[in-house]
């Protein structure tokens, strides 16, 4: 009963300020209907993402808009070449120095929006070199722009049916195959609980601020196959969900090409990180990984949550 009484709070919560729905296919477009429809009339459809995007803030305060949840932000965009993912979570001991953590994360996914929709200087095929230009726009803005995140992009290549990815820090991505995980990011962390990330810092204080190069991110391609289901979240979610969990969920979809299908298991995943983010008692991937570092921890670790969840269709 008291389970039953958490999930309807949570539910109440999503509904009036949390939980931000959006479900999104590559050919919602004009343009794209345009290149479904030709492609369908020759007997073939344009590879394509169906996906959506879930989420909670960690505070009832906490920012709720397209793109954001909390410090977190979210990108997904269709294009004619390409579909994008991206997830940035903007590092919260910002406040501190009162510095709003969600502008450098909103900033840099807006960036890479920018670039994708009026650029054709950059490739579906080197997600890297676009995180590096979205991080020299904030460097050379007009508009002062302080703070850090880590952010991992996925790109999906519609000429080669190939997953382009880059990732600096613990934001990661999980392609799961017939129930089965077949690829996933790597975590990159400098140590426990302090993952790699891009910053800028103050004028005059970058000597005194972890900063990492987007060069230094982690990146990978790889062919994907039609029903492929991939999960894109910030450590919200891994930090509280365990992998069989995730994996688990991720599995009904195999396959599914239904929009509001794909919605809902997004939000089922985001439900499930808010309520064991909040468990004192549970022995969470977190208090897990700080055991293993020595550090006596139990529970759930609050955090902003966000899931990019997507089926591919080829």
């Amino acid at each position: 009963m008291n389970n039953l009484g958490i999930y309807g709070r949570l539910l109440s919560r999503t509904i009036v300020n949390g939980l931000y729905n959006n479900c999104s296919v590559s050919s919602s477009s004009s343009k794209n209907n345009v290149v479904a429809a030709s492609n369908e009339a020759a007997g073939k459809l344009s590879p394509h993402l169906v996906s959506a995007v879930a989420g909670f803030p960690k505070d009832k305060s906490g920012k709720v808009r397209k793109g954001q949840i909390g410090d977190d932000a979210w990108l997904i965009t269709h294009l004619k070449t390409a579909d994008i993912l991206g997830v940035a979570d903007g590092v919260g001991g910002w406040r501190a120095y009162g510095v709003d953590p969600s502008d450098f994360s909103y900033s840099l996914l807006r960036s890479i929006d920018r670039i994708t929709s009026v650029s054709n200087q950059w490739s579906p095929r080197n997600p890297t070199d676009l995180l590096s230009a979205a991080f020299r726009e904030l460097l050379n803005s007009k508009r002062p722009i302080t703070g850090s995140s880590t952010a991992c992009i996925l790109v999906l290549d519609h000429k080669s049916s190939k997953l382009f990815t880059v990732n600096i820090g613990d934001s990661g991505f999980l392609v799961v195959r017939k129930g089965q995980i077949v690829h996933h990011s790597e975590e990159q962390q400098h140590y426990f609980n302090t993952p790699f990330q891009l910053a800028l810092p103050p004028p005059g204080q970058s000597g005194m601020v972890l900063s990492d190069s987007p060069e230094s991110a982690h990146q990978s391609h790889f062919a994907i196959e039609d029903g492929d289901v991939i999960l894109l979240a910030t450590d919200g979610v891994f930090d509280n969900v365990p992998q069989p969990l995730l994996v688990a969920e991720m599995s009904k979809l195999g396959g599914v090409k239904d929009e509001i299908f794909v919605q809902q298991t997004a939000n089922s995943i985001a439900l499930m990180a808010r309520t064991l983010a909040f468990d004192g008692r549970y022995m969470s991937p977190f208090a897990q990984r700080a055991r293993d570092y020595g550090i006596q921890a139990i529970g759930g670790k609050p955090d902003d949550i966000t899931v990019l969840l997507a089926t591919v269709v080829l």
